[in-house]
């Protein structure tokens, strides 16, 4: 089943139709360790509405509300080179290589919903960094608890020439106005998603594929439970959290993202998150 945040409420889709929720609040309606039970019952109850596709296309928002979004870093081999590769001349590629082998993982805050956009809407790239790409991940819903419910697709944009510069400059390189997409849904399952789903990105500029990838969430050094036992050992969430677990794609070094590209990431069965670079 899938959740879609809307202005006035919450769609649930089912294999039967889009099952409208008017006036139901986000924050308390996703914070429930047995969402999936909660979906199974609602949807016996409340009838399928037959616009419901064209209704989320015109107030989708992105699956966020009080929740904090976090980030994963160095999950996968190929992130670990390309970290390493961005900041060898100023001397902190071994960083990299450690937090890549230890057993704490790399953690860090992304965003608040404000500085989040949903699919559809207008990602950014700093003025002041002149080396940008998006990073493609998967991303937990957890509730208050430290329980995964549910996951989306994240895109957790980066400023390489910032962070290449210097690790300690890392929040700068990450957090900013338009530093994130989530979308388009949650998709609420009572199992883990198999080893084989697969992350696929494809970025287009004047209606041309400028770059394209795809990895398998197998390739992911972490598991998520271990990532969000980390993330919660030392801090509350009282509406849940979000967490992106690491991107295993990494455009090459000459390519950076311009205004007006589009990036479309898809990890089936969620779906297709679409935005623009403002």
């Amino acid at each position: 089943m899938k959740l879609y945040k809307i202005k006035t409420g919450i769609f649930i889709e089912t294999d039967h139709g889009f099952h409208l929720l008017e006036g139901e609040n986000w924050d308390a309606f996703v914070n429930d360790d047995d969402l999936f039970s909660k979906l199974a019952k609602i949807v016996r109850a409340v009838e399928p509405r037959d616009n419901g596709r064209q209704l989320i296309a015109s107030v989708l928002e992105a699956p966020i509300q009080s929740q904090e979004l976090w980030a994963s870093g160095v999950t996968y081999f190929r992130s670990k080179q390309g970290r390493q590769e961005e900041s060898k001349a100023a001397g902190g590629g071994e960083f990299y290589a450690r937090v890549y082998e230890a057993e704490r993982p790399e953690l860090f805050f992304k965003a608040t919903s404000h500085r989040v956009v949903g699919s559809g809407g207008k990602v950014r790239i700093r003025r002041d960094s002149v080396w940008n790409v998006p990073e493609p991940e998967l991303t937990l819903m957890i509730t208050s608890n430290g329980k995964i419910v549910g996951y989306t697709i994240g895109n957790d944009m980066s400023s390489r020439s910032i962070e290449g510069e210097n690790p300690l400059y890392l929040p700068q390189a990450k957090t900013y106005d338009g530093c994130a997409a989530l979308g388009p849904c949650i998709y609420v399952t009572d199992q883990p998603l198999a080893d084989h789903t697969s992350v696929h990105i494809e970025m287009r500029r004047e209606n041309r594929q400028v770059f394209a990838g795809n990895v398998d969430i197998k390739q992911m050094k972490r598991k998520p439970e271990e990532l969000v036992s980390y993330l919660y050992r030392e801090c509350s969430f009282p509406h849940g959290s979000l967490l992106m677990t690491g991107t295993g794609i990494v455009p090459p070094n000459d390519f950076s993202l311009q205004s007006g590209d589009e990036i479309r990431i898809t990890i089936q069965p969620i779906g297709t998150l679409v935005n623009t670079v403002k």
